[in-house]
């Protein structure tokens, strides 16, 4: 459970038991750069901690690579559309570097909100902090300068332009790789 004090600290109310059930039921994995916790076609059987390490979610769209999101140390990630509606995902999931994951089951996560509300709470607020990086990223792309979308990817995720390719930041901030080389020459 000592993997998981940072994110139990930010749901104060969950008990002891509880946090011991849910870690309980979590299964560590070490894996490489490159490693797929998700593909698309298939159900998405898992809700992801990325405890270290790095994944992105893509998509394939006419032979092109198309990053819609990046998941970074003590973060949360899973095929969310196929994860709930327990439908084929549209969606992959790859480890951007070499990262240390744990994994609990669909099924193993209903049991624990079953016998802890609490838990099904704090899932709940994790839930609405995806919804509402979503709806920003939705805005972020149609509202904003290639240059703004840069500089904010820079303010508060700079994680990413660390451990994520030219081309993967590119596609995510809806961009060509030359943009984004001439705007990082200029900054």
């Amino acid at each position: 459970m000592e993997n998981f004090s940072s994110l139990f600290s930010k749901f104060p109310t969950i008990s002891d038991e509880a946090k011991r059930a849910f870690a309980s039921q979590l299964e560590e994995f070490e894996v490489e750069k490159g490693y797929l916790l998700e593909r698309e076609g298939q159900i998405s059987k898992y809700l992801y901690f990325v405890a270290v390490g790095s994944a992105r979610s893509y998509y394939i769209r006419d032979n092109r690579d198309i990053t819609v999101s990046f998941t970074l140390d003590e973060e949360f990630v899973t095929a969310m559309h196929s994860f709930i509606t327990r439908k084929p995902s549209y969606e992959n999931i790859e480890t951007m570097e070499k990262s240390k994951v744990f994994k609990i089951s669909y099924d193993n996560l209903q049991a624990c909100f079953l016998k802890f509300p609490e838990l099904e709470r704090a899932y709940r607020m994790i839930l609405e902090q995806y919804y509402i990086v979503l709806e920003e990223q939705q805005i972020f792309t149609k509202f904003k300068t290639a240059r703004e979308r840069y500089l904010e990817l820079m303010q508060y995720r700079p994680k990413v332009i660390h451990k994520a390719s030219v081309g993967q930041i590119a596609s995510f901030l809806d961009m060509t790789i030359e943009t984004l080389s001439r705007i990082r020459a200029r900054i």
